[in-house]
């Protein structure tokens, strides 16, 4: 069985990434489709409470992996030997996908949509002509004439998520 099919959705800070994942993820679901999630973070993060008894295990007792299990969520917390890529990711943890929608991750050899908003950020990162170019699927913007050699796709549109998500079924990897 293959492995799932990546889709990186990229951006400058404050663009509009987690928008776009969500709303993204919710349609490809509503399509029939089995979708998990990478998030890409920059800055250490804690998902464990000092003191805690997964704390104490991973802290205290020295546990590189620790699974908590509720009758609502599974959370795995493991400490990294070394980062890893979202394909890599996937593969160890979210094989059984039909699409993961990475979060970030802009310089993965991955397919990329990129959220560009004006009032974020003045110019996008898509840059045609140069060797990254051609990862890029399309372009969802608020910028009314912004034009690319790829598909530009504006907020403004009403069919701009149900075109998107036309686009990514075609060409994710």
């Amino acid at each position: 069985m293959p492995g799932p099919r990546l889709i990186a959705i990229v951006g400058k800070k404050n663009a509009g990434k987690t928008t776009l994942v969500v709303a993204l993820v919710r349609e490809l679901i509503r399509r029939g489709h089995r979708v998990m999630t990478i998030k890409h973070g920059s800055h250490p993060f804690e998902v464990d409470e000092k003191g805690r008894d997964t704390w104490r295990h991973m802290h205290e007792g020295g546990a590189e992996r620790v699974v908590m299990e509720t009758p609502n969520s599974r959370v795995l917390i493991a400490k990294p030997r070394e980062q890893m890529g979202p394909r890599e990711l996937a593969g160890l943890y979210l094989a059984d996908a039909h699409f993961v929608v990475v979060e970030g991750f802009k310089s993965a050899d991955l397919p990329k949509i990129e959220v560009y908003r004006a009032a974020a950020h003045p110019d996008p990162l898509y840059s045609p002509g140069t060797p990254e170019a051609k990862q890029y699927l399309a372009i969802v913007t608020d910028v009314r004439d912004y034009k690319a050699p790829i598909p530009v796709l504006r907020f403004s549109d009403t069919a701009w998520l149900y075109r998107l998500t036309d686009i990514i079924l075609q060409g994710a990897g």
